[in-house]
């Protein structure tokens, strides 16, 4: 399946990329509006692309929700709320052009009902590799020294190695939409200073999962999210 909902994941930096990347700002940045219809033409010249360039990006754009075309009204932006924030490059924009509280709501929310189950679905199934990615997580934790670069590394590192303990294809497909949410997140709150270190409440997820306790794991795992909503709301 390649990425979750990702349909039409555009590729390298030559002029199809860049104009990809310059609608895709411009969309989620406000100078287009839900509604708007996009003036090819003007555009082309703007860019400093051919039609032939435009037109694919507009496909890929139309791929992931952001755009639409309609016989006698032209390509124009379509509804948020249409938007696949599933496509890890729709969620990229997004958080590059600014996620709201009530954003990051919505995805502890849809942490809460994934990963708990994907750790008890790891502490039944995880092998021994799971267990190293595991380890190797933790103790890149707990070597960071508060340090907010190799945190956010590390901690992405754990639940991408979570998701993956869980042998399942499609939780551990999603890791590429909970990972990029984790890094913008941790980020902002490791920055700040004002954390506790996140090494005892992981560790305590990765004992579950090697102990095969799936029920200690599950409940491990929502401590962990729901301690995080608390410290950083």
């Amino acid at each position: 399946m390649g990425q979750l909902g990702n349909p039409a994941s555009h590729a390298g930096n030559g002029p199809h990329g860049t104009a990809v990347e310059a609608l895709a700002k411009r969309i989620f940045e406000g100078g287009y509006g839900e509604g708007d219809v996009l003036a090819l033409p003007e555009l082309m010249a703007e860019l400093g692309v051919s039609q032939t360039v435009l037109r694919e990006a507009v496909k890929v754009l139309t791929g992931k929700g952001l755009l639409a075309t309609r016989k006698n009204h032209g390509t124009y932006v379509r509804p948020r709320e249409e938007w696949n924030l599933l496509d890890s490059d729709v969620l990229r924009w997004k958080l590059a052009a600014g996620a709201s509280s009530d954003f990051f709501a919505d995805m502890l929310e849809l942490r809460r009902s994934i990963e708990p189950a994907a750790s008890a679905l790891a502490a039944e199934r995880r092998t021994d590799d799971d267990l190293e990615a595991l380890n190797a997580a933790l103790t890149a934790m707990s070597a960071t020294e508060d340090d907010p670069v190799l945190l956010v590394r590390a901690d992405a590192s754990f639940h991408t190695a979570m998701l993956l303990a869980s042998n399942n294809r499609f939780y551990a497909q999603m890791h590429r939409v909970i990972v990029p949410v984790i890094i913008q997140r941790g980020r902002e709150v490791y920055a700040s200073g004002a954390f506790e270190h996140p090494h005892t409440v992981h560790a305590a997820v990765a004992e579950a999962v090697r102990d095969r306790d799936l029920d200690g794991a599950y409940m491990a795992m929502l401590e962990l999210l729901d301690k995080s909503a608390r410290e950083h709301p």
